[in-house]
Order: C-alpha cells, then sequence, then structure tokens
C-alpha cells in the first residue's frame, strides 16, 4: 500500500442540456442546469489536481469529445483521461476500482463543499483502512475510497435515493470491511441545494 501511487478518479457526465442535473431543469433550464453542471466539474478538478502525489482520471460518460472536455484537457495537462463503462452508477464505479487495482478515492462532480484538505485526510485514512466514505447530506455519499475492488458493495443499491449511504454501510458490514467515515458534506441535486451555493 505505502508504495503504491493514490490514484484519484472523478465520474463526469457531458455538459449536454437536458442529459445532466436533470432535477434542476424545472428551476435552472436545461442550459442553465448545464452550465451549473460543467462549472462544478471543474471546480472538482482543480480541486482534485491540488492533492500532492496524486493520478487524476476524469471518468467521462456522454460526448468524450464534447467541447468542454477539450478545453479541460488543455487547461489541466496533467488530468489523465478515461471513458465510463456502460452499465448502472454501482457498476461505473466497481469498474474504475477494477481498472486502478490499487487504492483510489473515487468522487463525483457535484460537491462544491469538496476540499484538498478533505481528501488528503481521506487518503491518509485508507492507508490504514479497507474504505473510506464521504457521506451526503441527501443519503448518498461524495466520495468513496477503497483499498482494492469489492463489487458487493455496488450491487442491489437504490441510487439516487435517500438510501445509498445505508445500504453501504449494510454491505460493508456484510464484507467485514473496515472503514471509516471523516466527514459529511452536501452536494447539488436538487433544486433546494442551489440555495447553499455560492453564485
Amino acid at each position: 500500500m505505502q508504495d503504491s501511487v493514490l490514484q484519484l478518479a472523478i465520474l463526469a457526465r457531458a455538459p449536454v442540456p437536458g442529459q445532466c442535473k436533470t432535477r434542476l431543469i424545472p428551476t435552472l433550464g436545461a442550459e442553465g442546469a448545464a452550465a451549473l453542471h460543467a462549472r462544478l466539474v471543474e471546480y472538482c478538478v482543480n480541486t482534485a489536481l491540488k492533492l500532492p502525489d496524486a493520478v487524476v482520471t476524469l471518468w467521462t460518460a456522454g460526448a468524450a469529445n464534447h467541447a468542454f472536455f477539450q478545453q479541460l484537457a488543455e487547461r489541466f495537462p496533467q488530468l489523465q483521461w478515461q471513458e465510463q463503462v456502460t452499465g448502472d452508477l454501482g457498476e461505473r464505479m466497481h469498474q474504475v476500482f477494477v481498472h486502478t487495482g490499487q487504492p483510489t478515492l473515487l468522487i463525483g462532480s457535484d460537491c462544491p463543499a469538496l476540499t484538498v484538505d478533505l481528501l488528503q485526510d481521506c487518503a491518509d485514512h485508507l492507508k490504514n483502512h479497507a474504505a473510506v466514505f464521504v457521506p451526503a447530506e441527501d443519503g448518498g455519499y461524495v466520495l468513496v475510497g477503497l483499498q482494492s475492488p469489492c463489487r458487493a458493495l455496488f450491487v442491489e443499491v437504490d441510487w439516487g435515493t435517500d438510501q445509498v449511504m445505508l445500504q453501504t454501510r449494510q454491505r460493508l458490514q456484510q464484507q467485514q470491511l473496515r472503514w471509516v467515515e471523516p466527514a459529511s458534506l452536501w452536494d447539488v441535486d436538487r433544486p433546494e441545494d442551489l440555495l447553499r451555493l455560492d453564485v
């Protein structure tokens, strides 16, 4: 573990209007929701790249050749790129850990409260725990870190509901994995979350 290079993976959809942040479309419109999504992705990438000694990879879904992704590649040349596999969210996350084969932190792209200090804290915890999670206030989670892949954590989970973290804790207990939750954060999924966003 100590000799491994920490991998930091970010899942991100292309900011195509109507295909991202769909629960915010009634409030922001399709274009506005896509623009907000792009801002959040850029924030997460910028934050992740400040973590020392980590290889940061953006795992894209949707239009991999989208102009937004091309702009990110030009702005952040150190950023690595992969396309997400097909399947539900659990399968896509599991395959990230299978691909890296190393201790990995995985984040989404909708948490403006994420900080470099918290990422470092999670990386440190991963040296002594099989898993690290940062739960979201809405019942999901904004970060998962694993020393090695564990498919059981990502199957039969009601993704997109307030049961995700609860079900995940049950899987962790069933697998007898030692894990830690160093913080709880909010993310931007619902119209009411916009009230907390610094715009």
